[in-house]
């Protein structure tokens, strides 16, 4: 176990990365606290079950494969009794383990290998919904130029108001209640037995108010075969 401080203030908010390679335990280290967090860090989930019994901390950062005790084992039983927020990190490509992971309650994942600002970008948008879940409400979101008032139903780019349809006013609330979270087409689809083929085309549309590219989307993304996500600044 190891942890790096490089003294940050008493408010910083402490990361527990759980991963056997130590490379990747290093790189994150060093890269999240030069980013303004408390990283410690845990080889397998002994090392981290040991760890959490005497610090508490805002979020997990947890690999999928390790030897013994998997992550997807370790994070299913802490879900039995803490809530504390988990970003996976996993090779994996398969929809299947996604949709296991989000059925455990793991909050996001990333796949191997990923860029570490994205890596940041996911922590932080957990860690606002976090926030907003112990009574910090959302009331905006910012995503490249446009900003989303919530109360309002408004996308503004700059000065500018961006003209929305009700459906998609009705997507981006629920996208912006839960930064960077995924979204399945279920949800999103609703009680008013909108279609998930019909969820598709409205996406797609919305899309092309937002995005520079629809074809290759940055802020609204696909999550195959789940649903979908909107990534905020």
């Amino acid at each position: 176990m190891s942890s790096a401080d490089k003294s940050l203030p008493d408010n910083a908010q402490h990361l527990l990365v759980i991963d056997d390679d130590s490379r990747i335990r290093n790189l994150l280290q060093r890269y999240l606290t030069n980013n303004g967090f408390r990283v410690t860090t845990a080889q397998n989930a002994t090392e981290a079950r040991n760890t959490m019994d005497g610090l508490c901390f805002d979020l997990l950062i947890l690999d999928v494969m390790m030897p013994g005790e998997s992550g997807m084992e370790l994070a299913k039983d802490l879900r039995k009794r803490d809530q504390i927020p988990i970003l996976m990190l996993t090779a994996r490509a398969e929809s299947e383990s996604r949709i296991q992971g989000l059925e455990i309650g793991v909050d996001d994942y990333l796949s191997k290998p990923f860029e570490p600002r994205e890596l940041l970008l996911r922590i932080r948008n957990i860690l606002r919904r976090q926030s907003a879940q112990n009574g910090t409400p959302i009331d905006e979101v910012t995503f490249g130029p446009f900003l989303f008032k919530l109360e309002r139903q408004e996308l503004m780019c700059g000065e500018d108001v961006i003209r929305l349809t009700d459906r998609e006013r009705e997507l981006l609330c629920l996208f912006a209640s839960q930064p960077g979270a995924t979204v399945t087409r279920l949800a999103l689809a609703g009680e008013d037995g909108t279609g998930e083929r019909t969820v598709d085309v409205q996406i797609n549309r919305l899309r092309r108010k937002i995005e520079p590219d629809p074809s290759n989307p940055i802020y609204l993304q696909t999550i195959r075969g789940i649903g979908y996500r909107l990534l905020t600044d």
